[in-house]
């Protein structure tokens, strides 16, 4: 007997993107935080293109787009001389850009876009301890009156930050180091003249050439509102006895500090030292002193316990890239709850999610590092390529075990389950498009019979689990379409959503005509602009097998050949448990 299946501790944006995950998927799960109201502070605000793909895919990213304001671009200045202006630019057949966001604005739109399924956050509730057995954990919480309660659940994900109780309980290794250095964030307003939108650093270099002091300012939604990180003052340092002795990496406490509130003058003060034209500070909502350390665990799991986000990887915030990933690990875990619950997964499903996210977290923490002491480089990259990085648009897990091998693009990892795609050439053929384990682009100017108006790939993807895209280039493929089709069915069931993507419009119509005369009813899409047939690199009929998160579980062709019926029992088995 279990009180929900999934308990999930931590209420910030990462679980919360676990908890609506789960329940948008129909499973049962309570959410924790010993935090009695949300914190009104803007400390994540980066909030990536790939990260708004996902809540496109869960369905609420209308939300995040009605309050986000777009960032542009960044202004560099060294010694008071501007350096260098970088423009944030993506391909256009990216739907999103970067944007910013305060976090309480991020928990508040998954808080009630949660609250849709019927899920709150159990405030003023704390996990005190945990024990699993072979079906379940049974989990030791204290609430908001003091009562002492023991709760059964078939799995634990701890999502409670860098000084994680589940991480500590599971005696996971946590190593890395930190940064000595102590900084200050501050939410201002300011009354220079600068271009909206865009992010500023300006750092000064002492006679050695080394920094000495550092300005990082980040646009929020707002006239001229910014958050602000610099160097604390030394009347802010932990050392308050008037000497300026910084701590030893390894007693470095990540994250903010209570107590030693930054005043309006510190900023000002900085901005005096650093600000590329004269302004004055006002309006100050909120500020803080803050480490950072660079860690990160040596497994995401234990048994049925998962660690996602700080709790698991913790590192410089450098680029925006925390929460992003965060909320990246929980939509990953999600799904593969989701269908484990159900009894729908294979074995396997569960261990992918340690052999998926764990590379990427180590990834962005090496990354992440590198960029807070070298500043972001591209020597042998063009900006397209650092953008799509930094966006989180080139993760890719082509050796996940839960991934069909080989196919057209795929990038190699050996021994990782993730790795980074490469950039997807335009055209047809082998090597071009994206391929197993690599992200499914969007594409426009799809049409169907009955639209006025073209559609999105995203708008079909849409809140739906896996689906099985297939591609048609001519009356003739259809045949192959509707076996490949039927596989799936035969195989997955109703698990597997599927439609055709056609070059032509009378393909799609007799595809369509088809679906009508025999049996399950298969959608047809024709791409008339062939940007479907560029950005896939499609040369003949070929089935791309999408997950829920919008990775590659296949990709096959061509669909008439001998082996496509094991290829989609082989996909499908990875993650499936088949009959």
């Amino acid at each position: 007997m279990v009180d929900t299946d999934v308990l999930i501790v931590g209420a910030g944006p990462v679980g919360l993107t676990a908890a609506a995950e789960l329940r948008r998927q129909g499973v049962a799960c309570r959410l924790i935080d010993r935090l009695l109201a949300r914190l009104p502070y803007a400390k994540a605000v980066g909030v990536q293109p790939r990260t708004l793909e996902i809540w496109d895919r869960m369905g609420m990213v209308r939300a995040a787009l009605e309050v986000a304001v777009p960032l542009r671009g960044q202004l560099m200045y060294a010694d008071g001389v501007e350096q260098a202006r970088i423009e944030l630019r993506l391909p256009p057949q990216v739907p999103y850009v970067f944007a910013a966001l305060p976090q309480y604005e991020t928990e508040r739109i998954l808080e009630e876009h949660l609250a849709r399924f019927g899920t709150g956050i159990e405030r003023g509730t704390e996990l005190v301890g945990f024990t699993q057995h072979e079906d379940g954990v049974v989990s030791r919480i204290v609430t908001a009156s003091g009562t002492q309660q023991e709760l059964r659940s078939r799995f634990l994900i701890g999502c409670d930050g860098a000084h994680s109780t589940v991480r500590k309980q599971l005696g996971l290794a946590f190593e890395g180091g930190a940064f000595a250095e102590e900084y200050m964030l501050a939410d201002v307003e300011v009354d220079w003249s600068l271009p909206q939108g865009y992010g500023v650093r300006a750092v000064h270099h002492d006679a050695g050439g080394r920094v000495d002091d550092v300005l990082v300012c980040i646009p929020l939604p707002g006239d001229r509102r910014y958050r602000m990180s610099m160097l604390a003052p030394d009347e802010l340092s932990a050392a308050r006895d008037g000497t300026r002795g910084r701590p030893s990496p390894e007693t470095v406490a990540h994250g903010l500090e209570g107590g030693r509130a930054p005043r309006i003058e510190h900023v000002q003060a900085v901005l005096d030292r650093l600000a590329p034209q004269p302004t004055t500070a006002s309006a100050l909502r909120w500020s803080s002193v803050f480490r950072i350390s660079h860690r990160l665990v040596d497994r995401y799991s234990v048994g049925r316990v998962f660690v996602a986000g700080d709790a698991a990887h913790i590192h410089p915030p450098t680029g925006a890239q925390g929460m992003n990933t965060g909320i990246q690990d929980a939509h990953n875990l999600a799904w593969k709850l989701a269908l484990t619950l159900a009894g729908d997964a294979r074995h396997q499903l569960l261990g992918s999610y340690d052999a998926e996210r764990r590379p990427v977290g180590e990834e962005v923490v090496g990354r992440t590092v590198r960029h807070a002491t070298e500043g972001i480089r591209a020597p042998s990259q063009d900006m397209t390529t650092v953008m799509l990085r930094e966006a989180q648009l080139l993760v890719a897990y082509p050796d996940s075990p839960v991934v069909a091998a080989g196919g057209a693009g795929a990038a190699a990892a050996a021994g990782n389950g993730a790795s980074e795609s490469p950039r997807p050439s335009p055209g047809k053929g082998p090597g071009k498009g994206p391929g197993p384990g690599e992200r499914a682009p969007d594409c426009r100017n799809l049409v169907a019979g009955v639209a006025a108006t073209p559609l999105r790939l995203y708008d079909l993807l849409r809140d739906r689990g896996h689906v099985l895209v297939l591609y048609a280039d001519s009356a003739d493929a259809l045949t192959a379409c509707r076996e490949a089709a039927a596989t799936v069915h035969r195989l997955a069931g109703g698990k597997v959503t599927a439609f055709v993507v056609t070059r032509h419009e009378h393909t799609a119509e007799a595809a369509r005509a088809q679906s009508d005369a025999n049996g399950p009813h298969l959608p047809a899409f024709s791409d008339g602009a062939a940007e479907f047939e560029q950005l896939y690199g499609v040369d003949g009929p070929t089935a791309f097998l999408i997950r829920p998160d919008g990775y590659l579980s296949a990709r096959l062709s061509p669909l008439a050949a001998p082996g496509t019926v094991p290829a989609l029992a082989d996909a499908l088995g990875r993650v499936f448990h088949l009959p």
